[in-house]
């Protein structure tokens, strides 16, 4: 007789309390936890202190931490785990406390999603773009640079621009890649297309790395206006999963025809497997675009890889960009 195991509800009792451990994490920045224990408070006590905690708060939160592996404890005094310690200790150059807490305005609408998808308005192109103000994106690319500059510089070392003159940067928002590639290549200059609220914020950043004179800016609606045509090389990253099928071939339709003889596009993002089995994030923000009446969905790599195709490019292939969270389609324009 074939030992099957019981189904019981363990993994669904974990799934639906879940936002506990988000809700942990996000108190943890809040207060100011990891740096805190990255400058000595290797203890509760500490802890309390530094974070302006009772002592049993304190000891609540550390156990939390413990048990989701967010700290650890060596020799008798509490750590942050490496990634923790990386990316969470404000100072550090990789600090992404911003993009961590990006989503949490949302919280309350993805508990409505029931709602939303059997009452809520019609879909639009932009979703939570259409009314973007200045102030909204400099807070939307605050927490977008955070995480995008890492991105930015992953991307200078995995793909080879060798005797490339000009990028352009498709929906480049805080301009990391832009930044990177031309900090990287002094021979290279950028050129980020965005919403025009944006590219007024990327000017910021612009200045801000000492780039502004070799980046430049285009205010406009890369599904519909037109592109520059004196680049080499264009890069559309994390904007996939706001538009539909239809949108994103037309993008990747234009940047081909847009693009000089000979040069390459590559599409960083959040892409399904082609089973659509996997990766959850993938589908989670597909999912996200519901929440603000857009019409993205989540995208497979082969449907990814198909829209390259129709366009034109030559070569087309996809390489893993982060582990289990962004693949990088790529081709090449003929000469």
């Amino acid at each position: 007789m074939t030992n099957i195991p019981r189904p019981d509800t363990t993994r669904l009792q974990n799934m639906a309390r879940a936002y506990t451990q988000t809700a942990v994490l996000w108190a943890a920045i809040d207060l100011g936890l990891f740096t805190a224990v990255s400058q000595g408070a290797t203890d509760e006590d500490a802890v309390a202190e530094a974070c302006g905690v009772s002592r049993l708060d304190a000891e609540r939160l550390v156990v939390c931490c413990l048990t989701l592996d967010l700290l650890r404890v060596e020799n008798g005094k509490l750590v942050n785990p490496p990634d923790v310690e990386r990316f969470m200790v404000k100072g550090q150059r990789g600090y992404a406390g911003p993009w961590m807490t990006f989503t949490r305005r949302d919280v309350p609408k993805w508990f409505e999603i029931s709602e939303l998808m059997t009452n809520g308005p019609e879909p639009g192109l932009l979703g939570m773009y259409e009314d973007l103000t200045v102030d909204r994106a400099r807070k939307y690319h605050e927490a977008t640079y955070s995480i995008g500059m890492g991105a930015g510089r992953r991307f200078v070392r995995t793909v080879d621009l060798s005797g490339r003159k000009r990028m352009l940067d498709l929906g480049g928002g805080s301009g990391a890649y832009s930044i990177n590639v031309v900090q990287a290549h002094e021979d290279m200059t950028a050129v980020v297309f965005d919403l025009p609220p944006v590219v007024e914020v990327t000017r910021e950043f612009l200045e801000e790395n000492g780039v502004g004179d070799r980046v430049d800016t285009v205010g406009g609606d890369f599904t519909s206006d037109p592109l520059p045509e004196d680049c080499d090389v264009v890069v559309m990253a994390s904007n996939l999963p706001i538009y539909d099928a239809d949108v994103i071939a037309g993008v990747v339709a234009r940047a081909h025809d847009a693009l000089r003889p000979g040069g390459e596009m590559h599409l960083v993002g959040e892409m399904l497997a082609d089973d659509r089995t996997a990766p959850a994030d993938a589908a989670m923000w597909g999912m996200n675009e519901l929440l603000y009446a857009g019409m993205g969905r989540a995208h497979t790599i082969a449907e990814c890889i198909g829209y390259f195709e129709g366009a034109g490019f030559t070569d087309v292939g996809v390489t893993e960009f982060v582990p289990g969270t962004l693949e990088r389609v790529h081709g090449v324009k003929a000469v």
